[in-house]
């Protein structure tokens, strides 16, 4: 069953009968994760995941860089770290840059580019740095940037002033 058999299924199965007009609005809301789960659950007969690491970028702790399963990819949050290790110097705008960078890194061992990039969940220390990384987010993610949430968190690792995670489609 393909994404468009599936929602159509849904949507005739959650939208028939005297109750269907009180459903509806909680059925606009289910569908699309439904649907997302669906599409990225991968086929019956290939791996439900797989894990893609870049060999360059040091992670801090137990968890892969980035998963595929299906056609999503899904990236871990990145910080500005060098991969020497630390955080690079000169503040949020270059720590973004460095973010974005290390992510590049991983998109590419993923088979993805910032173009294939969905959605992304900013995670700002100090949300006054909001305008700041928007300058470098903006200049990256050029000329139609993927949806975003930016959070203002109490800490990050390392002492990072950002981290950023995405969500690829995939080819």
């Amino acid at each position: 069953m393909n994404e468009t058999e599936i929602v159509g299924t849904m949507r005739r199965t959650f939208t028939r009968g005297p109750s269907a007009t009180r459903a509806r609005p909680a059925v606009r809301s289910v569908i699309p994760c439904l649907v997302l789960a669906a599409c990225a659950s991968g086929s019956a007969t290939g791996p439900r995941k797989q894990i893609m690491n870049a060999p360059d970028i040091a992670r801090l702790a137990p968890y892969s860089s980035a998963v595929r399963t299906g056609n999503l990819v899904f990236f871990s949050g990145l910080i500005g770290s060098r991969s020497g290790g630390g955080l690079v110097e000169g503040g949020i705008r270059e720590e973004t840059r460095q973010a974005l960078e290390n992510l590049t890194a991983v998109m590419r061992v993923a088979g993805v580019s910032k173009e294939d990039v969905v959605k992304c969940t900013v995670f700002l220390a100090d949300i006054r740095d909001y305008g700041a990384l928007n300058e470098v987010y903006g200049e990256f993610f050029r000329p139609d940037p993927p949806a975003r949430s930016a959070i203002g968190v109490a800490g990050l690792p390392a002492g990072a002033r950002v981290e950023i995670e995405c969500v690829a489609a995939a080819r």
